[in-house]
């Protein structure tokens, strides 16, 4: 039988990096979509040189509807089905409401939305029946937890979520394995690590390495996971969260985020 092959979206760095190496070295062939100048090519060639897998790379920007079907004509042209696909591309931020533009909260929400949305429907109408599909989201804590200055990026994370959850109930039947990965805070990015050096207690403890978080996801995802959440103290935070009450929770966040928070 074929390897199975893998699109990942947000490759190029951060937690989509991580789970585009975690894919190859179980020897997953690879589709990798990040946009232009982003270090694909360079990424691709050390895959290539160092796990034997065949590597597709794929630079657009997600914003761009045309990007989509574009990707999935490529793959048709080479004769590559998708068995995977890992909606990872995102994009995040840490600000007040009003500091941000309309343009950047435009490109967010269809970064973070509608990029999966579409991409998961032309992964599915290409899947091959008999062989078992595998369908990763990236979704996040923040979906799930009410917190200041990231108002837009946890709700779209909460969309994703949704969608998710309503996709396993509609797709219970179908050879496909959907799971939704909820991390908490990663050190992706070098601003990010100065800023999680700085946390404390149980901040602290919800930080993990994108290394750490790619491989639980993947191990999930095969085992047929329908919610991975990576770090025991991640997984404890959202049990309190279920049975707290709301206004225990919103003191909780005031607390901690007094220095941020607006009274």
């Amino acid at each position: 039988m074929s390897r199975l092959t893998a699109i990942v979206t947000g490759a190029s760095e951060g937690l989509g990096k991580s789970l585009a190496l975690e894919l190859a070295s179980r020897q997953i062939d690879l589709v990798l979509v990040s946009l232009p100048a982003s270090g694909l090519p360079e990424l691709a060639n050390f895959i290539r040189k160092n796990f034997g897998v065949e590597v597709i790379i794929f630079e657009a920007d997600l914003t761009l509807t045309e990007s989509y079907s574009t990707l999935f004509a490529l793959l048709k042209s080479e004769s590559i089905t998708a068995h995977i696909l890992v909606n990872n591309a995102g994009l995040g931020n840490w600000a007040w409401f009003e500091d941000m533009s309309i343009g950047f909260y435009k490109k967010q929400i269809e970064l973070n939305t509608i990029a999966p949305v579409l991409l998961t429907h032309l992964f599915l109408a290409q899947i091959d029946e008999e062989r078992r599909a595998y369908l990763l989201n990236v979704g996040s804590l923040a979906g799930r937890f009410v917190v200041p200055k990231k108002q837009v990026y946890g709700a779209t994370k909460s969309f994703i979520s949704y969608f998710t959850r309503c996709l396993q109930l509609e797709m219970d039947r179908a050879n496909i394995s959907i799971s939704l990965l909820s991390p908490g805070g990663i050190n992706t990015k070098p601003e990010l690590l100065v800023m999680n050096h700085n946390l404390t207690g149980i901040a602290k403890a919800t930080i993990t390495e994108p290394d750490r978080v790619a491989y639980e996801a993947i191990h999930g995802m095969f085992l047929g996971k329908k919610k991975i959440i990576p770090g025991g103290v991640n997984k404890l935070m959202v049990v309190l969260n279920a049975i707290l009450p709301g206004f225990i929770k919103d003191m909780i966040i005031r607390s901690k985020l007094k220095p941020v928070v607006k009274m």
